[in-house]
């Protein structure tokens, strides 16, 4: 079992930073670069390779049926995995931690530790909590994160050079392409998918070989095909929610990183430029897909019904997936409702904002429109929900 390098994209990134005007910032993509990744990237790669000789029975855990949550970020994706989630004892997902360590000696040796000093006290446990309140403090209002959390599959693919997550950090939309890779080369796809396997793969071992993979990545809405061609039994679930919501909603939470690095307006809207039109594409290639592979078992769920009856709404989810929902998820779901309900905030986010108009997403998504009724819902964005439920 091999570790995963996209050298191409090492070689792409390393002219990309050594060409930036700003010496701080070409300083500091060099840094991680150069400095960081390569040592990061072989530890993985030995500990990867050692998997295979310290855990015989990796060989034989199946991949079986996994359900894959994919559409336009801030539609309802977030919510859907997290309430799925709750299914006990039914679905293995990674979390944050866990990708950053994506060997299963690494996550094997990480539970021990976490183990003996549960044991000792917990003084370890302690210090790791503080820090990671104060990493993440800055996203709670937006995509609460945590080490601890369940989190997008791509970032087990981060210290690959194969992550999206990379765009958030060197956002050169347009020169660096994660997303489409049900266009790439097939040689370079089937090599990236083969290895995401293999990270599924370790993850059910750790988890137990008799659960179901539950994965929520909206930039898989590029990789459809290549997920179908990887796990011919796969499941897809699609949210759906009204563009002129979740477009300058994504467009907001990218800048706002962005801008942090330090880029100048005129970069930070050209790359908000080729990610507006890319929405597009990721709100319609689901879709087609799974249109034209009608042996493929999938939910369409729409973000308004799911955030007004998640019961219902995951139930019907669970129907159209062939999954038994128990009564106590049932009632967990019920009471998933209640709490929803009185969490709202009053976020709005304004298409003119980031130069767009309304008239053009509805040309270019008229199908949907129709399809999915927002033409009855008014063009101003409604309020955002809580993080805790937004995306």
């Amino acid at each position: 079992m091999i570790f995963l390098f996209d050298w191409q994209n090492y070689g792409k990134m390393l002219r990309l930073a050594w060409g930036e005007p700003s010496l701080r910032v070409r300083v500091y993509f060099l840094m991680i670069l150069l400095l960081w990744v390569p040592p990061v990237s072989t530890f993985h790669a030995i500990c990867f390779f050692l998997d295979g000789l310290l855990f015989p029975g990796l060989w034989r855990t199946e991949i079986k049926a996994p359900v894959f949550i994919l559409g336009h970020a801030r539609s309802g994706t977030t919510l859907t995995h997290r309430l799925m989630s709750k299914d006990d004892g039914r679905f293995s997902s990674f979390m944050l931690y866990e990708m950053y360590f994506p060997s299963l000696l690494q996550k094997w040796l990480i539970r021990r530790i976490a183990s003996l000093d549960r044991s000792l006290g917990g003084t370890l446990a302690r210090r790791v909590t503080a820090w990671d309140e104060r990493r993440y403090a800055s996203t709670k209002t937006t995509h609460a994160m945590s080490l601890t959390n369940r989190e997008e599959d791509d970032m087990v693919l981060y210290y690959s050079l194969a992550s999206g997550y990379w765009i958030t950090k060197m956002p050169y939309m347009g020169e660096l392409d994660f997303y489409h890779v049900d266009e790439w080369p097939e040689k370079k796809r089937r090599r990236l998918m083969r290895f995401y396997r293999d990270c599924v793969r370790r993850q059910l071992y750790l988890n137990g070989g008799d659960k179901i993979h539950l994965s929520k990545n909206p930039i898989f809405a590029g990789r459809i095909e290549a997920l179908i061609e990887t796990f011919p039994d796969a499941r897809i679930i699609v949210p759906v929610r009204n563009p002129y919501e979740t477009i300058p909603s994504l467009l907001k939470l990218m800048r706002l990183g962005w801008k942090s690095l330090g880029w100048d307006e005129e970069r930070q809207r050209n790359c908000l430029a080729v990610l507006a039109h890319q929405s597009f594409h990721t709100y319609k290639r689901p879709l087609e897909v799974l249109a034209r592979s009608p042996d493929i078992r999938h939910a369409i769920v729409d973000y308004r019904d799911l955030v007004s009856d998640p019961a219902t709404a995951i139930e019907c989810i669970y129907r159209d997936l062939a999954v038994d929902l128990s009564p106590s998820f049932r009632e967990l779901l019920l009471d998933e409702g209640k709490r929803a309900a009185n969490q709202k905030s009053a976020h709005r986010y304004s298409l003119a904002e980031f130069g767009l108009e309304a008239d053009a997403i509805h040309d270019e998504l008229d199908e949907l429109f129709d399809r999915f009724g927002w033409d009855d819902e008014a063009q101003t964005p409604a309020p955002e929900p809580s993080a805790s439920s937004r995306e």
